[in-house]
Order: structure tokens, then C-alpha cells, then sequence
């Protein structure tokens, strides 16, 4: 079951925030400056995890995860928006 998640996160230093951004770029929807929008699996969501555990420096970064909801239940509808509209994104099968 794929769960929704909003990943922010506060990096001190230029180089690593590059890093996360490219990182977080393949999990999910860049929604403002350091937000994402992921729907991850378990399994996704630990391997994220991992690999911004190797970039960040644990004293000094931080990474906040949001757990929403379910992709198909509350996480589709639990972000609202001031001002510009938010429209969560359309899914496409994607052939390679």
C-alpha cells in the first residue's frame, strides 16, 4: 500500500542542499522551495530515508516526513491552498 507523504526539509549547505533536491527530485512532486510530495511504499520510503541519511549532516540538517494518508484515500485530499490552486498530479502510465 502506497502511502502519501510530505517530505521538507531545512539543509545548511549549498552542496548538500543540491543533493537532497536531486534526490527528493526521483520520490516525488516538488510542491515550494524545500516541500515534496511523495507517494512511497514502505519499502520506497526506507530506501529515501537511507540515502538522505547519507547526504545530510545529522547536526546541523534536518528532514521532516508528513505522513498524509493513503495515496487513494485522505493523502489525495488533505492539502488545500491559499491563493494559487494546488492540483495534485495527473498519474499516466509511462511506457519505456
Amino acid at each position: 500500500m502506497r502511502q502519501t507523504y510530505i517530505v521538507t526539509y531545512d539543509v545548511c549547505h549549498p552542496k548538500r542542499l543540491r543533493k537532497v533536491f536531486k534526490t527528493m527530485k526521483g520520490y516525488g512532486e516538488h510542491l515550494q522551495l524545500s516541500v515534496f510530495r511523495c507517494e512511497l511504499s514502505h519499502r520506497e520510503l526506507v530506501e529515501l530515508r537511507a540515502r538522505l541519511g547519507t547526504i545530510i549532516h545529522h547536526e546541523e540538517d534536518q528532514v521532516l516526513f508528513v505522513d498524509i494518508g493513503p495515496e487513494e484515500g485522505r493523502g489525495s485530499t488533505s492539502i488545500s491552498a491559499v491563493g494559487r490552486v494546488y492540483s495534485p498530479p495527473e498519474r499516466r502510465a509511462l511506457v519505456v
